[in-house]
């Protein structure tokens, strides 16, 4: 009867440790994104490691500014290791309605843009009232991003932030803090 209890007490620890790891559905976007708003520069305060910055080690930021077709042109830069600013230009456009918080980004050559391959998810799913603190991710949330208008952020907000991306079902223990020069 004791080895009946415990392994039923086990049964239930691992039926709840692998309901928790699991995504907490389906990924949502913030409702509405003024991109009029949006526009500048951000500067990358938390990531999920990923290829394309690999070799970036401080100093990130994006700055988005409008083109006159109506797209976004997307800016991205590092520091390397070698203190050379690295620069990735870009392109976004917003899926559906003017105020989907829903994008695409890509920095494939124009050229290359009618392939839909080239083109990345860009889903803003957490952004303050004041436009100053923003997570950046996609379906799958294989990538994660955390932008703020300043390279340093109020410490009660960011946790506040992190809670909300663990309710999303992120693991916020991926986070790699980008270092930022403050001269």
């Amino acid at each position: 009867m004791k080895i009946l209890k415990y392994f039923a007490a086990g049964a239930v620890l691992l039926v709840s440790s692998i309901a928790l790891a699991q995504p907490v559905g389906e990924l949502q976007s913030i409702p509405s994104l003024d991109v009029d708003r949006y526009l500048g520069r951000w500067f990358e305060i938390a990531k999920f490691p990923n290829r394309f910055q690999k070799k970036c080690v401080s100093d990130t930021s994006a700055v988005y500014s409008l083109m006159p077709d109506g797209g976004i042109k997307v800016l991205n830069q590092c520091r390397l290791q070698n203190g050379q600013m690295d620069q990735a230009i870009g392109q976004a456009k917003q899926l559906g309605i003017a105020t989907s918080s829903k994008l695409k980004v890509r920095f494939a050559p124009a050229w290359l843009s009618f392939l839909p391959f080239v083109w990345g998810d860009y889903w803003v799913i957490d952004l303050d009232d004041q436009y100053e603190l923003v997570a950046v991710s996609e379906p799958k949330r294989e990538y994660l991003w955390i932008l703020s208008r300043s390279p340093v952020v109020d410490a009660s907000r960011h946790t506040a932030l992190l809670t909300r991306l663990t309710a999303m079902g992120f693991d916020i223990k991926k986070l790699e803090k980008t270092a930022h020069n403050t001269q």
